[in-house]
């Protein structure tokens, strides 16, 4: 279980201080790391974004974004992870929200087609809560969870190496807006178009339950 030293205030800014050293020689290659797992810390996301240490908030958003940088999911462990050691922490939902979307239109020059034989859509890039700016493509894919007692659906955002973000609902609001049908394997989808690539949300006909 945890190390006890690691969850004394020593141990915290000890992570810190760790943390702001590796991402000064640029982004934390974190998924090359192997160093000494040191248990678990009492550090939370909870599932509206925010961190906690010891159940206080962390109200430092440039610390919030530096433990993010160092986040990784080993199965389904969660950890923050240096050159000098590792600690795991709970997550309520997934780590990251998404917060702001912008469609950027293909340049005029490419026409590749997509899977449906369409031309290339506008690409969707979303800001976490942590000011990362993730494209919406084959490699950071859309998918869209049952949300129990609503019948709705909640909406998350593949941002890196098995670490997601949530949508905020105002955005996934934006996404219906901007989905389309499409035949997939024989049965009409209604699903969000990203470039290239395209994520279905439902069958069509169920349309009414997603809206």
């Amino acid at each position: 279980m945890a190390n006890e030293g690691q969850t004394g205030a020593t141990g915290f800014e000890a992570l810190a201080s760790a943390a702001r050293d590796a991402a000064r020689r640029g982004p934390p290659p974190v998924h090359l790391w192997n160093p000494p797992d040191c248990g678990d810390i009492d550090m939370r996301i909870a599932a509206d974004g925010t961190w906690f240490y010891q159940r206080t908030p962390i109200g430092r958003p440039a610390l919030v974004k530096l433990f993010a940088s160092v986040l990784r999911r080993d199965g389904d462990r969660y950890v923050l992870v240096t050159p000098v050691e590792k600690c795991g922490i709970t997550v309520d939902d997934v780590p990251f929200l998404a917060v702001e979307m912008v469609r950027e239109p293909v340049p005029s020059a490419t026409g590749a087609a997509d899977d449906d034989g369409a031309g290339a859509a506008p690409l969707l890039r979303f800001r976490t809560n942590v000011d990362d700016w993730v494209s919406c493509d084959a490699e950071h894919a859309l998918r869209f969870e049952p949300e129990p007692g609503t019948g709705g659906l909640k909406p998350y955002l593949h941002v890196r190496r098995g670490l997601w973000a949530r949508l905020v609902r105002p955005l996934y609001y934006d996404l219906v807006s901007l989905g389309e049908e499409r035949a997939i394997d024989g049965c009409r989808m209604f699903g969000i178009a990203s470039g290239t690539a395209f994520f279905p949300m439902a069958p069509a006909e169920e349309l009414k339950d997603v809206s």
